[in-house]
């Protein structure tokens, strides 16, 4: 079996644009991905962070289905605490009668955003297993009052995290298991599916200026500040150091991280994010990772 490459984009909005702009970037870039042979395409559920527009998971599934015809489109994920499972079931359902074969449920349990933004939400304090359970069963077609699931019109489910806990309960589940390397990428984790930020250029060069943005925004989050994307021009004025969180580079350099961190994980699909500025630079990254995605072997695997 060889490498599977999948999408995570979180429709950012950059410094200067605006949400609309980043949900039609959104759209244009999945277009993109599904002409390049990418497999999957996930969109998150974020609340009240200005630089990301991505906020309602099935809304944007439903467009990005509707423009593709052979990409799998997903959650990544809505996040379970934050909505009565019924809806999700339903919601999901519902796209998966629409696209048969073509709809991921990616499922998750943090905040998705600020406490002041998440008491809105009127999250559930449940156990987070219990509700999982209950989505798996109104997810059953044989028994369930989630009417269009009935007929076997049923998402994929996944389970989402960074941790080796998450992991154990997808296992203890039966659900396959997205390890959030992204965000944790101290953390190993076996898994089905490894997401890994990537900036890749036409050299190292150019990829170390395209990374200086996401640098500056990972670190004014880390002072409490939480920023758009700024622009390279505005990120070179105030440089901050590579911490290791994303794999940057040309193509010789980005083929030789990304077979370490499958090395590393054992995993046959790597889910790509890119936080770069221009949304042109970022098509381009997408485009030159699957120009080398033919050099990736799974662990154990022969080189090619």
């Amino acid at each position: 079996m060889g490498i599977r490459l999948s999408v995570l984009d979180t429709s950012p909005v950059v410094q200067g644009s605006t949400p609309r702009e980043a949900l039609r970037h959104t759209a244009e870039l999945a277009e993109l991905a599904e002409d390049l042979g990418y497999h999957r395409y996930w969109v998150p559920e974020h609340h009240g962070m200005r630089g990301v527009a991505s906020s309602s998971p099935a809304v944007l599934v439903a467009h990005l289905a509707a423009l593709t015809s052979r990409l799998r489109v997903g959650s990544g994920g809505v996040l379970l605490p934050n909505h009565p499972p019924l809806v999700v079931a339903e919601q999901f359902g519902t796209l998966a009668a629409l696209h048969p074969g073509r709809i991921d449920l990616g499922i998750g349990r943090a905040p998705g955003g600020a406490p002041h933004v998440v008491r809105t939400l009127r999250r559930t304090d449940r156990p987070y297993r219990e509700q999982l359970v209950e989505l798996q069963g109104l997810l059953d077609p044989a028994d369930t009052v989630a009417v269009p699931v009935r007929g076997g019109n049923v998402p994929r489910l996944w389970l989402l995290g960074s941790s080796p806990g998450t992991a154990a309960l997808a296992a203890e589940l039966g659900v396959p298991f997205a390890f959030a390397r992204h965000l944790s990428p101290d953390q190993t984790c076996a898994a089905d599916l490894v997401s890994v930020s990537v900036i890749a250029a036409e050299d190292d060069e150019r990829a170390e200026w395209l990374a200086g943005p996401i640098r500056t925004k990972v670190r004014s989050r880390a002072e409490g500040n939480r920023i758009p994307l700024p622009s390279p021009q505005d990120a070179a004025a105030h440089p901050n150091p590579d911490d290791g969180r994303v794999v940057v580079g040309g193509p010789e350099t980005i083929r030789r991280r990304l077979q370490a961190v499958l090395d590393e994980t054992g995993t046959h699909e790597l889910m790509i994010t890119s936080p770069i500025y221009h949304h042109a630079d970022r098509r381009r990254s997408y485009e030159l990772v699957a120009a080398v995605a033919s050099w990736l072997t799974p662990a154990g695997a022969a080189e090619p």
